[in-house]
């Protein structure tokens, strides 16, 4: 088996000529197009989105959900708090570095960072192409009679 390495791969250095889809994909940390690495855009993937975001000090996102997607969380550094309902109170889950977190489809959300010095580095996965962030007023528990928004 012969091995080279000369960057051939990388999302930035990909010939016009060839196919997005039939090599594997390099994208370095100085090539992020945004919180993005690998998308539709960056690298031609099909079903799968992965980015990298970091959470400031004493911050909260919206809640929301995203949508059909399902998103796989890996924390890098820091200690974000994932939020949601559980049908009578609201649930909060403090990750740490190394933790996972699994987000169903359409489960209503928040990531709060408490923590007033150091932000919280996440990588997140998702089962679709591009990012999807649907915002919703408030956090409840999402059953079969939920509608889907």
């Amino acid at each position: 088996m012969t091995a080279i390495d000369e960057g051939v791969g990388s999302a930035r250095t990909t010939d016009a000529g060839s196919s997005l889809n039939n090599r594997v994909h390099h994208v370095r940390a100085d090539e992020l197009d945004g919180y993005a690495a690998l998308s539709g855009h960056t690298v031609g993937s099909r079903r799968l989105w992965m980015g990298k975001v970091e959470n400031p000090p004493l911050s909260s996102t919206d809640n929301h959900h995203h949508g059909d997607s399902e998103a796989g969380i890996y924390v890098v550094s820091g200690h974000p708090v994932f939020v949601f309902h559980d049908g009578e109170q609201e649930v909060r889950i403090t990750a740490g570095p190394g933790d996972f977190v699994l987000v169903p489809p359409f489960v209503p959300h928040r990531e709060e960072n408490p923590d007033p010095d150091e932000p919280a580095v996440v990588v997140i996965a998702r089962t679709t192409q591009e990012p999807i962030k649907v915002p919703v007023p408030e956090l409840y528990q999402l059953t079969e009679s939920t509608p889907r928004q």
